[in-house]
């Protein structure tokens, strides 16, 4: 089993579809130097050898799980399920393809009420320790055991193998289903599961954790972009149950970290010779990266860096014209602008650009109802879980009460296309249900009823045109098929 259980220590390549694209991301960034805390994957070929030995892990998969484990004692100087200093680890999913927020993961696993104690005397911190304990107890009993009050086994060892087999069976769930078949994903050929050692974004005010784009992937300018939690873990933020602070609060309040993170997103993007997205923690004052990805952006921002990437040299104008869909360019392409009397009855942070108009709509099952019916439906929730996606999918625009730009709702959205606001504060979706609402996901504006107007910003955009043109389209070339991926721009050249 030593070719399916391996090290991510970057001492050699790895083939994203035998590890999946999270471990495929960890041990690269490992070969390029960046501060990784240590980990090892069970590869994609194990979850159908978890599902064909009648979901449980084979014994010899079990036994290299431990010899791995016992290498990341060795690594971090703490030893799971002690005694002594002990050792967390995070389990986390990742199939080939990157399906954000699809399935589960486990955080801060190999802690029990006696470990909670010891960490609290190692540490000097005893409410650290017990929002660590109270954390897992949530997470384990919800993912794991199917019940948030439920307790977890007593055995750090226990937890483990169990949480291993929970994220082989999250590659069946509703909404990684739903996901793959919105993008056309096929089966698939199941989730690899990553186990790493965990570093604390919540241990203090030094400590926090945030995602990272190294250009905005709403609008696709070249800035650093981002958000962050202070005393926080990552699903803190990618949940968007709290709304995060701007990267510029760091660069006040951790200077050095900051100026860190721009290294790192400069190296990560230019690896991936495409806008990249980074998860960080730190820890202490210590900054980690825990992942790093071809980043998903909006129709305008698809367009914006593939033509900035081109012209910079990174890609040639082909790879540029082949990185926008034809799904981003029908969206872009369907112009239109909010009316200049129109006044706004809510107001967020602009997520996920583009203008929609619907029956505002905050029960899951409704939406996903009424969208099935036809009926326009702008899904407004307090916050948006990976299970609220299929009705996402069905939606014309997402709304939250929390959250931030790089949570959940945000991400999923801007894959799509789709206009979204967020943090428009507590009581909005309750306020917004049942009303008519155009939501312009570019300025963050909610409007009562249907304030579209026909049009937009006129011209054709100056990336758009620039995209064209690589692809042979200028004004006065043939026009391409219909099928075309950039057929949609087509009808608004010059003649």
């Amino acid at each position: 089993m030593s070719g399916a259980i391996l090290a991510l220590d970057g001492a050699r390549p790895l083939q994203r579809d035998l590890v999946g694209g999270k471990a495929y991301s960890l041990n690269q960034m490992r070969r390029l130097g960046l501060p990784v805390p240590p980990a090892f994957v069970l590869a994609t070929s194990m979850c159908a050898a978890y599902h064909d030995n009648g979901g449980n892990l084979p014994a010899a998969v079990w036994d290299a799980v431990l010899e791995q484990l016992g290498r990341l004692e060795q690594e971090t100087g703490r030893r799971f399920g002690g005694p002594g200093s002990p050792l967390l680890v995070s389990v986390r999913s990742g199939a080939a393809q990157s399906m954000p927020g699809m399935m589960d993961t486990v955080l801060n696993l190999g802690i029990t009420p006696r470990l909670r104690d010891v960490l609290a005397a190692e540490s000097g911190d005893a409410t650290w320790a017990a929002d660590t304990w109270e954390r897992f107890r949530r997470c384990y009993g919800e993912i794991v055991l199917a019940d948030a009050d439920a307790a977890p086994p007593a055995d750090p060892y226990d937890q483990l193998r169990a949480a291993i087999g929970a994220v082989f069976e999250s590659w069946y769930n509703d909404r990684v289903r739903a996901y793959r078949a919105r993008h056309r994903l096929g089966e698939g050929g199941g989730t690899a599961v990553t186990v790493q050692a965990m570093v604390f974004g919540n241990r203090g005010p030094d400590s926090g954790t945030g995602v990272l784009f190294s250009r905005d992937p709403a609008t696709g300018e070249p800035r650093l972009f981002g958000e962050w939690l202070p005393c926080a873990q990552g699903d803190d933020v990618v949940s968007g149950v709290a709304t995060p602070e701007p990267l510029s609060t760091l660069a006040e309040r951790m200077p050095g970290v900051h100026s860190r993170l721009a290294e790192i997103a400069a190296t990560v993007e230019a690896d991936l010779r495409d806008l990249a997205d980074i998860e960080f923690t730190i820890d202490s004052g210590r900054l980690y990266v825990l992942q790093s990805r071809a980043g998903k952006r909006s129709p305008a921002a698809a367009v914006r860096i593939a033509v900035d990437l081109a012209r910079e040299g990174v890609i040639d104008p082909a790879t540029a014209v082949s990185r926008v869909s034809r799904e981003q360019a029908e969206s872009l392409a369907a112009t239109a602008g909010v009316d200049a009397d129109a006044g706004a009855v809510a107001t967020g942070l602009g997520a996920s650009p583009g203008i929609a108009t619907g029956v505002a709509v905050s029960d899951i099952d409704q939406a996903m109802e009424l969208a099935a019916a036809g009926t326009p439906v702008v899904l407004v929730r307090p916050t948006t879980a990976p299970e609220d996606v299929p009705a996402m999918f069905g939606s014309v625009a997402v709304v939250t009460d929390l959250g931030g730009s790089t949570s959940h709702a945000a991400l999923v959205c801007r894959e799509i296309g789709l206009p979204c606001v967020v943090g428009c504060g507590t009581g909005t979706s309750l306020k917004l249900s049942g009303h008519t609402v155009t939501v312009d996901g570019k300025t963050g504006q909610v409007y009562e009823g249907d304030a579209t107007i026909a049009g937009g910003a006129g011209g054709l955009d100056p990336y758009v045109a620039a995209l064209l043109q690589f692809a042979g389209l200028s004004p006065g070339a043939e026009m391409p098929d219909a099928d075309h991926p950039l057929a949609p721009f087509v009808s608004r050249l010059s003649p």
